[in-house]
């Protein structure tokens, strides 16, 4: 069984190390206490969240009373302090420095050099938000990449896990200056936080994000691969304004035929092997885009369908033959439940074909 990050994180060893840190630069600390306060009754059930969080309140009672005092001690330490143990500093910020705004977002942007300050830059984005992307956009500036991924990954409307952001969802446009700034950067990093932010936008304002790609497709190799990774939710719903920009044209001379699945019923653990013959009439090379959708069966007893891609690649006119397997093999990510599924053929977008098979027990 995989060991839980609550686990490998926040250990007595690495907690230790905290305080130590702490104390070479504030002597004053009283570590003792610190550690005392940290590990309370309930700190061994805390998930990895509550333990950062937990920290944080544990340093407001061990630091200085004055916020400027306190967050300049956590600067001195913060290159020496590693994994999720670092994101404790800018936590702090988040939960005690909304007053000092100024200086909470120049700690923060500190901070994200060794760790990352995107979940705590959340309150202050909801607070002020024209104040702070106008700080962020100048991070997009900066010669530390670590910051300029911050800029992107900071204001990201459906960042994972993090405080949403109701206001960037509904109109995105303090982000595309950024976005802009980091459009051609030469870190992969960076250019893959610009695109995940534009396939989120991508959810409430398909349109928008749209108009920015096929302005930059075709400016940079580096542009056109974040262009292709920001798109990637909109091809997969068979968006016909997404699949134009990479020249996947209509799929009407396209047929799938004999969808053949090597089995009518599978057993959870088990593979299905579905092949299909791909049959191009157009006269001209096709670039074609090829994907599978799986129904899945789900607790609720509807279908739920996720798109896989098979390949893109360009074909002349002829017939192919195409195999793929699917696995079901219970994973932490997926649970499958019996019952009836579905595969469905896709081409540029376009649903060709589809047929049933059954999910049973192992028996």
């Amino acid at each position: 069984m995989a060991t839980k990050l609550k686990e490998i994180f926040f250990t007595e060893d690495s907690v230790n190390l905290f305080a130590e840190q702490i104390l070479k630069n504030f002597k004053g600390f009283d570590k003792v206490k610190f550690l005392k306060l940290v590990y309370c009754q309930n700190w061994k059930d805390f998930e990895l969240k509550e333990k950062m969080r937990h920290l944080s309140i544990s340093l407001k009672s061990t630091l200085p009373e004055n916020f400027e005092e306190a967050v300049n001690i956590l600067i001195e330490i913060s290159p020496f302090i590693k994994g999720f143990e670092a994101m404790t500093l800018p936590d702090f910020v988040e939960v005690y420095g909304m007053e000092h705004f100024d200086l909470s977002l120049k700690a923060l942007a500190i901070f994200t050099k060794y760790s990352s300050s995107e979940f705590a830059i959340r309150p202050f984005l909801k607070k002020d938000p024209q104040k702070t992307m106008e700080f962020m956009s100048d991070l997009a500036k900066s010669k530390n990449e670590n910051q300029r991924r911050f800029a992107s990954e900071g204001c990201r409307p459906r960042l994972p896990w993090a405080m949403a952001l109701p206001d960037f969802k509904k109109d995105p446009t303090l982000i595309f200056p950024i976005l802009e700034k980091l459009k051609s950067d030469e870190s992969e990093f960076v250019r893959k936080s610009a695109a995940n932010n534009l396939n989120d936008i991508s959810k409430d304002n398909p349109d928008l994000v749209l108009d920015v790609c096929e302005n930059w497709y075709g400016l940079s190799k580096n542009t056109d691969w974040i262009v292709k990774h920001a798109c990637r939710s909109l091809l997969k719903a068979g968006n016909s304004r997404a699949l134009m920009i990479f020249g996947f044209e209509d799929a009407k001379n396209v047929i799938v035929r004999n969808l053949i699945f090597d089995k009518k019923t599978v057993q959870i653990s088990e593979e299905i092997v579905f092949s299909f013959q791909l049959e191009l009439q157009a006269e001209k090379y096709s670039k074609i885009r090829l994907e599978y959708g799986m129904d899945f069966m789900k607790a609720n007893g509807k279908l739920s369908r996720k798109i896989f891609q098979i390949s893109e690649k360009t074909y002349e006119q002829g017939t192919f033959s195409i195999t793929k397997k699917h696995s079901f093999v219970n994973r932490t990510t997926r649970k499958h439940y019996l019952g009836k599924h579905r595969i469905a053929i896709i081409v540029n977008g376009e649903e060709k074909t589809v047929q049933d098979f059954e999910l049973v027990s192992v028996n």
